[in-house]
């Protein structure tokens, strides 16, 4: 189970939820009831727009095919107190990890981060009410009514921010297509290509005991990237979600230190909460090596360093042991969290 298509990550859609309908103006009519009393039924209300993380997604392509969603309006009232019928709602699918902002003032409406959870993104219009409603004991006959309420309309942009247990950060060319190619069913396309053709890969990692985690290729970072140079922001986001970091440095580059500090500084500027993610070293290429050799380095902070080769497939296994048995461990530690605080609430 690979994924690889082209990952679409941002798409503008037109949103409208449905117009309520209008109240109807009606009297009975029966025989030898001289003046029948109002009987105008309410308008239905329309239908809401809703946004819904499904995890059989992994892209927002759908959306680049079909940019209008609209909810059905509600049918008008009628006479002998019959409500009109409610316009059925809509239900957007799109995967976990998508924010919707508002497109004119680019203020967040939500986000849907775990599968079925859903988020009200354009509230219908209120049915109107039909005159039945408007009689008083001095007011017998009234032929008011109201008109159904306007569905809110709005242009919304979807962004999608990746989810992967493990994110692969480096340079260009520091081997981080080649090891995601080799560790999972993922096919990215190995060259220094040029950012135009350039999208997060993500790949899915078997291990035994149908145990499988998500490993994302994250596009060459470059000095700067922060500051929105080179590949800039774009792909910056797509690590925010991701929950352990490799940073990923070529054996045979000229300086081990300064190429980790520069990786360091430019996920810092990117973001504090980034920067805090739990992260390991890995120095690739190892095959150049002809022994087995982990760099010193200063690295505070990381749970982890080794080397690998990737092309010869040295020490795989025991990059994905450290990387499953860490992400185990968050996941414990995140579901005590849960329990303990399930039991403080009243």
């Amino acid at each position: 189970m690979s994924v690889h298509h082209d990952f679409i990550d941002r798409v503008v859609v037109r949103i409208a939820a449905g117009t309520g309908g209008s109240g109807a103006t009606s009297f009975r009519r029966e025989k030898f009831v001289p003046a029948g009393g109002p009987d105008g039924g309410d308008g239905g209300a329309g239908g809401n727009v809703y946004l819904r993380a499904d995890a059989n997604l992994t892209t927002l392509l759908d959306y680049t095919y079909r940019d209008r969603w609209a909810a059905e309006r509600g049918q008008h009232g009628e006479g002998n107190n019959k409500t009109g019928r409610s316009g059925a709602d809509i239900v957007m699918p799109v995967p976990p990890g998508t924010i919707v902002l508002d497109a004119e003032t680019n203020a967040q409406i939500g986000e849907v981060l775990v599968h079925g959870q859903q988020i009200l993104i354009a509230k219908a219009g209120r049915g109107g009410k039909g005159n039945a409603f408007f009689a008083t004991a001095t007011h017998q006959s009234p032929r008011e009514w109201q008109p159904g309420e306007e569905g809110e309309e709005r242009q919304v942009i979807l962004e999608l921010k990746l989810i992967a247990d493990v994110g692969l950060v480096g340079a260009p060319n520091a081997g981080k297509s080649t090891l995601l190619s080799v560790i999972s069913a993922a096919r990215p396309k190995i060259a220094a290509y040029p950012f135009t053709t350039l999208s997060p890969n993500l790949g899915v990692v078997p291990l035994s005991d149908h145990r499988s985690f998500v490993v994302a290729d994250i596009p060459g970072i470059i000095e700067g990237a922060s500051t929105g140079k080179g590949l800039g922001l774009q792909f910056l986001r797509h690590i925010e979600r991701t929950r352990i970091l490799a940073f990923i440095i070529p054996i045979d580059s000229m300086d081990w230190q300064l190429e980790y500090d520069q990786l360091r500084a430019e996920i810092t500027a990117h973001s504090a909460e980034l920067a805090a993610t739990p992260h390991m070293v890995v120095f690739s290429k190892l095959d150049l090596m002809g022994e087995d050799y982990v760099p010193e380095i200063e690295a505070p902070g990381a749970f982890a360093l080794m080397s690998l080769s990737a092309a010869n497939r040295t020490n795989l296994d025991g990059f994905l042991d450290i990387c499953w048995r860490k992400l185990l461990s968050m996941r414990q530690q995140n579901e005590a969290q849960i329990r303990a605080s399930e039991q403080v609430l009243p």
